[in-house]
């Protein structure tokens, strides 16, 4: 008893003895803190970067080891960021920002996803969210979604990573292989693969469905995007279309330039969207240039998902708040908000400086645009979600193509027929859909549109037959 006391009490007092030091430097700085409060902003904040002065010329005198001054002054920055509690504005170092540089300019090095990590959530958030996978990318092929959490990477939990860090691991030469582990739902998780490649931004795709519905896929915003639209629909106008299904699924957004010159094409003049912020120069309406290029009686139909953000969003707003289209689908992801990004240096940091309103006045930030008639992919039971687990980790679909290569109807009969023997009771359509990923993604094949087995294209073709109703 005695000899457990004795071994306890020099580290106890060693542990008070650093505390009460630590409480004299912060009660001898409290005062200067407190003053603040009765003194002009201007004042407080020339106090405020004095104290911090005091503390960083005391660590660098007194801390135990000594320390590079830049590593103080980036920590500095980077939780004076992240007190703001917004995913989207950040400290960005050198790395960082030739990385942000590599993915504005459309060609870097990955595996093709745009990735987010919600702030002060706890639970499900507490992982890298998928905000979309990049369309014709190692991650799209592998069928990933919007939603889909990052639970790890080559089996380092991500619940204490940045973005940033994430993107670092993700990234490498093209041709290596990463391995990550996804969660999906509240507790589908399964292993995926992903052979990095190097990764080129596309814009837009189009095609006709049948003789008079037009295809646009429009997979993000940059300043040439609306040159790929009207070229898509000087194509459609040629071949006589009368509908129009734009689809805006897992598109991240891009540059607000961008999609205020696409929404021209659908509008004669008037509001797009609406950035409001504290400073007066962020205060501005942005309005569709006068003269449309798509007629008023073509019927629009416009596909969103969780996927879409930010432009994608403003886009779709724009088009249901000026009663233009009908949005179909999930409610969007809800990213209303405007980013600069400032160079220090070689480092940088971008910051939030407004929010979007859409022409009804409504700011989508955290709460996304909301479909007219909303459609989602069935929820997976317990058995269907331990039935896909099995495939995933079997490489069941994967073992299927390498054996078969593009497989005949009777390959895919027979293949469901063998999961069924194994006990693996998954529902049919969605094994022949991951059978069709699997093939594109070998094949390095990429679809325009999927009416086989895409429930919300589906849907929208119903809706502009008439059928539905």
């Amino acid at each position: 008893m005695s000899q457990k006391h004795n071994t306890t009490r020099p580290f106890l007092w060693g542990s008070v003895t650093a505390f009460l030091a630590v409480l004299m430097v912060a009660l001898a700085l409290v005062p200067r803190v407190v003053a603040q409060g009765s003194q002009g902003s201007a004042e407080a904040s020339d106090q405020a970067l004095g104290l911090f002065e005091q503390v960083y010329r005391f660590i660098q005198r007194n801390y135990v080891d000594e320390v590079d001054p830049d590593v103080l002054i980036e920590g500095a920055l980077r939780g004076m960021f992240e007190s703001l509690e917004d995913p989207h504005s950040a400290y960005l170092n050198t790395d960082e920002m030739r990385g942000l540089t590599d993915t504005t300019s459309g060609e870097f090095g990955g595996v093709g996803m745009y990735i987010s990590k919600p702030v002060g959530e706890e639970g499900r958030n507490a992982y890298i969210e998928v905000v979309s996978p990049i369309e014709d990318t190692p991650a799209y092929r592998a069928g990933l979604r919007a939603g889909d959490r990052i639970k790890a990477v080559e089996g380092e939990s991500t619940s204490d990573m940045s973005v940033d860090d994430v993107v670092d691991l993700l990234r490498g030469e093209p041709g290596t292989e990463v391995a990550i582990t996804i969660l999906r739902g509240e507790d589908l998780e399964f292993p995926v693969s992903l052979e990095r490649a190097v990764i080129r931004v596309p814009t837009v795709k189009w095609d006709m469905i049948d003789d008079t519905t037009a295809f646009l896929r429009i997979i993000q915003f940059t300043p040439y995007t609306d040159d790929r639209v009207r070229e898509a629909i000087r194509d459609f106008q040629d071949q006589g279309y009368q509908s129009l299904i734009i689809d805006l699924r897992s598109n991240p957004g891009g540059l607000l330039s961008g999609v205020v010159d696409v929404a021209s094409l659908f509008f004669d003049g008037g509001m797009v969207v609406e950035t409001r912020g504290r400073v007066a120069s962020e205060n501005q309406v942005f309005n569709a240039d006068p003269g449309q290029m798509v007629d008023q009686d073509i019927r629009i139909v416009v596909l969103v998902d969780g996927g879409s953000a930010s432009a994608a969003e403003i886009l779709s707003a724009a088009l249901k708040d000026r009663d233009r289209a009908t949005l179909i689908g999930e409610t969007t992801y809800g990213k209303g908000s405007v980013q600069q990004v400032r160079r220090i240096g070689e480092a940088g940091f971008r910051l939030t400086m407004a929010r979007y309103y859409t022409p009804a006045g409504i700011n989508i930030d955290h709460v996304g645009v909301t479909p007219d008639i909303v459609v989602q992919e069935p929820e997976l039971s317990e058995a269907e979600q331990d039935a896909y687990r099995r495939i995933r980790e079997d490489r069941r679909v994967i073992s299927f193509v390498e054996r078969v290569g593009e497989p005949s109807e009777s390959d895919i009969q027979s293949f469901i027929e063998g999961l069924r023997a194994d006990g693996i009771d998954l529902n049919e359509r969605y094994i022949r859909r991951l059978v069709r990923i699997e093939v594109n993604r070998v094949l390095n094949r990429s679809e325009i549109y999927d009416l086989e087995y895409d429930l919300v294209l589906q849907r929208a073709m119903e809706f502009l037959s008439g059928s539905d109703q």
